[in-house]
């Protein structure tokens, strides 16, 4: 059984136990989702969707930039010249909102590890440890090849700049279209999308350090602290996390979300719930 917590049940109560639950914790996991992003100001409709993507709006009335990330463009050269403004605005600018620059204030004093399937590099972009980071989904600054023919990752920060300054008419010139340096088929994102989601060494080494950070600490009073996770994948972080709150009576669970706080009957007394914007907890709790 799931329990669900309203706006307003026990919300200045709730923070502060949170407040305390941090203060007291010797190691907290962040685990975060979609909604932190969001809290932040990456948001893919409304006026931010329109402000850099009108033209292809226009075209083929999309309404967000999810819908046209999916479109089966034409060519490759439409394909990239809206791939390349989709990654540069949501991975090279910075987010609209200090967000995660709090959430970092809030536990830079702690031994901390965080797990996210947010591909945006948010977390490194605030002043995050990356030896303390674990993007399970990938980062849209990573290029693998289609196939794929390794086991590889590329960096795409310097070609994705180029096709945002030299595309016209929605299109890029066809020599910067990405391809693989060893078999010459056509380079995609690093996405988890299928069986095709290339993991890396890094992503293993990444992996290692999350799995032997919970190893190391898992009888110590620590925080498992779930920030704007759905249930999209529940089995990365939010399933995971109640798993280990049972397990360990010294820990607790915080789930801070906007419209999905809710925590298992099984570990009600561990828990802390709070349905709001992340941002405004955060400013609370700081």
């Amino acid at each position: 059984m799931i329990l669900k917590y309203r706006t307003g049940d026990n919300k200045s109560e709730n923070i502060k136990k949170l407040q305390s639950a941090i203060a007291e914790s010797e190691a907290v996991v962040i685990g975060a989702g979609a909604g932190l992003s969001t809290s932040a100001g990456f948001v893919y409709t409304g006026e931010r969707f329109r402000q850099y993507f009108s033209d292809f709006a226009e075209k083929y009335d999309f309404r967000d930039m999810y819908t046209g990330g999916f479109y089966p463009y034409q060519t490759p050269e439409e394909h990239w010249a809206y791939w390349s403004r989709y990654i540069y605005v949501n991975r090279y600018m910075d987010a609209p909102k200090p967000v995660y620059g709090e959430l970092l204030e809030l536990v830079k004093d702690k031994d901390y590890f965080v797990i996210t399937t947010n591909v945006d590099h948010c977390f490194q972009k605030a002043g995050f440890d990356r030896k303390r980071l674990f993007y399970t989904q990938g980062d849209y600054g990573l290029f693998q090849c289609s196939e794929p023919c390794c086991r590889e990752t590329f960096e795409n920060e310097d070609i994705i700049r180029r096709m945002m300054d030299q595309q016209k008419d929605m299109r890029i010139p066809s020599e910067l279209l990405p391809v693989c340096p060893h078999c010459g088929k056509p380079l995609t994102m690093n996405l988890r999308a299928d069986n095709k989601f290339v993991e890396d060494a890094g992503w293993h080494l990444a992996a290692e350090r999350y799995n032997n950070f919970l190893r190391t600490r898992k009888n110590l009073r620590i925080l498992f602290l779930e920030l704007g996770v759905g249930y999209n994948t529940p089995g990365i972080i939010k399933y995971p996390f109640w798993q280990m709150t049972a397990e360990n009576p010294k820990a607790i669970y915080a789930c801070v979300n906007y419209g999905e706080a809710a925590c298992p009957h099984e570990i009600k007394k561990q828990s802390i719930c709070i349905d709001g914007d992340i941002g405004e907890i955060l400013k609370n709790l700081l």
